[in-house]
């Protein structure tokens, strides 16, 4: 909620366009991208995650464990911290892009997004690297290819230029 309300601070401001307001983040920050794009789309119209853990229930649970208690001690805050419980919020344009072959953040967290999406008739981009691992640096091309997509989606859902 912090950086939402920092966005909403920096709206304020006149010179800012509120039409092209874009959000990113690998990991930690992919979720957080999530949870942004689906509980905040008044402030974040554009938004891509990368490698986002989206249900904490399917994360490394000595990580999640530690900060989060049991599932079983502690179910209401495990739906409120996994972003998949609000997909059916989005509103804004949305790139999901996760490797398949991520023994950090499972593919499996990807999948469960891409059928929530789905199930609430979402349209969203999605893109799978195979093979690729958390940090995607492995196959021949990988980053130029990320770079790319990603330079293009955000210049395709906020243009540059002066307000």
């Amino acid at each position: 909620p912090h950086v939402a309300m920092g966005g909403k601070k920096i709206l304020e401001l006149p010179y800012m366009d509120r039409s092209r307001v874009a959000v990113w983040g690998w990991s930690g920050g992919g979720s957080s991208t999530l949870h942004l794009m689906f509980r905040y789309p008044e402030i974040f119209q554009t938004g891509i995650s990368i490698a986002a853990v989206t249900n904490l229930l399917y994360y490394d649970n000595i990580y999640t464990e530690r900060y989060m208690g049991l599932p079983s001690e502690n179910p209401e805050g495990y739906k409120l911290g996994s972003a998949i419980n609000y997909a059916k919020d989005l509103k804004g344009n949305l790139l999901v892009i996760h490797g398949t072959g991520d023994d950090n953040v499972h593919y499996s967290n990807a999948e469960s997004l891409v059928n929530e999406l789905v199930k609430h008739n979402k349209t969203f981009s999605f893109i799978a690297y195979p093979n690729r691992s958390h940090s995607m640096a492995e196959g021949e091309g990988t980053w130029e290819h990320l770079s790319k997509l990603y330079t293009n989606f955000l210049r395709q859902h906020c243009p540059p230029g002066g307000k």
